[in-house]
């Protein structure tokens, strides 16, 4: 190392002796640790906002406002599903506006009812009553629980006149509809008291109870497994 450093560059001294100068030099600590590339922070992850649930259409939107039909409503189509889906949706968050779409519309209950204010009478008493018993059902299967099936008792069905109900125009009626869940382990359910139709497909309408004493919230008939459908009767 020293004749190569020799040969790459020597100076002459006063004696005429060659003195080699390094090829490396002293470098302190803190020379060192100024001389190294900065470390660059590494950008951290962003977090994945989780998504809302959403609730699905049901009827299309101006079908509240069209003239009823005799048309029986399905159970395994589309729109059933959807009417499942968003009241699961509802009764598992506690929020019953996730409902909505599957409630019976507003603008047809004018057109059911022969009473003075029926927009009002939606509003106070039968919305009103429904979201009393979602907030009465949530607690009872929280978060958590797994939907198993909808039994609805069709063979049941009637259709309910103009005239009777304190109705303008008939529909489809079906009481006492099951709704079974598992929840930690065991199998349990309540009771949907009513759907209705309107233009062949099924709304809910009264989920508790179709009448009440005081504005509370009502779970219909909760038992352990199924429970039994019905009994047929109401409007």
């Amino acid at each position: 190392m020293l004749a190569a450093g020799a040969l790459a560059g020597c100076s002459a001294t006063t004696t005429g002796a060659a003195i080699g100068t390094s090829a490396t030099a002293a470098v302190t600590p803190r020379a060192a640790q100024s001389a190294r590339p900065a470390r660059t922070a590494k950008p951290k992850p962003k977090l994945k906002k989780k998504a809302q649930p959403t609730a699905l259409p049901v009827g299309p939107p101006a079908a509240a406002a069209l003239q009823q039909t005799r048309a029986f409503p399905s159970t395994t189509d589309t729109a059933f599903e959807n009417v499942i889906h968003d009241f699961w949706l509802a009764v598992t968050t506690g929020n019953a506006s996730y409902a909505k779409p599957a409630f019976f519309p507003e603008r047809a209950y004018e057109q059911v009812k022969a009473i003075s204010d029926p927009d009002y009478d939606w509003r106070t008493r039968l919305w009103y009553e429904f979201t009393l018993d979602v907030a009465a059902v949530h607690p009872l299967i929280g978060e958590n629980a797994k939907l198993v099936k909808v039994i609805v008792p069709t063979q049941y069905a009637v259709w309910i006149p103009p005239g009777a109900c304190y109705n303008n125009i008939g529909y489809w009626h079906v009481p006492g509809s099951r709704v079974v869940y598992e929840q930690g382990g065991a199998t349990r359910s309540f009771g949907i008291t009513s759907f209705i139709s309107w233009r062949g497909d099924w709304y809910l309408v009264h989920l508790g109870a179709l009448s009440r004493p005081a504005p509370e919230g009502i779970v219909d008939d909760p038992q352990p497994g199924p429970g039994v459908p019905g009994p047929p009767g109401g409007c």
